[in-house]
């Protein structure tokens, strides 16, 4: 049985404007299986992504490179790229120890009695809602605050 890798999804974004505009990354999600499975799942997650900025998006475009992917997204005044790798996990210092090999003795499992359910509580009677009337365009003819007493 051969091993399968862990590839790490890694996500490098522009954040900030202006002269404060930098670029973070963080590895969003892991994938165990062939990179070919990861790249797969890394563009899932490329097509459905919605960057922080630019705030009105003009134009986006998703372009795929050697090791992912490259969204492109430009703004009114600026463009804004974001990054989509998928590398391989050769180390991580915070990954759980893998289990001592041998024989695992198993500890018997001892079932608690279930607890009795809480009892229920009176349910108060609904007052029926009357329909809203609305508009052509689905909005409300009335506001839902007309006529609250306690607003002030």
């Amino acid at each position: 049985m051969t091993a399968r890798a862990t590839w790490g999804l890694v996500v490098e974004t522009t954040v900030g404007a202006g002269d404060r505009k930098h670029t973070e990354a963080q590895v969003v999600a892991h994938v165990v299986g062939s990179r070919r499975e990861a790249l797969a799942e890394l563009e899932r997650r490329a097509r459905v992504y919605a960057p922080t900025h630019p705030l009105s998006p003009k134009r986006r475009r998703l372009l795929r490179t050697s090791d992912g992917f490259l969204l492109v997204v430009d703004g009114a005044w600026q463009s804004f790229v974001t990054r989509f790798l998928v590398a391989e996990l050769l180390a991580d210092s915070d990954a759980p120890e893998p289990p001592a090999p041998g024989p695992v003795a198993e500890e018997p499992v001892q079932e608690k009695p279930a607890a009795p359910p809480p009892p229920a509580e009176p349910v108060e009677p609904v007052e029926p809602v009357e329909p809203v009337e609305v508009d052509d365009d689905g909005v409300p003819v009335r506001p839902a605050w007309l006529g609250r007493t306690d607003l002030p």
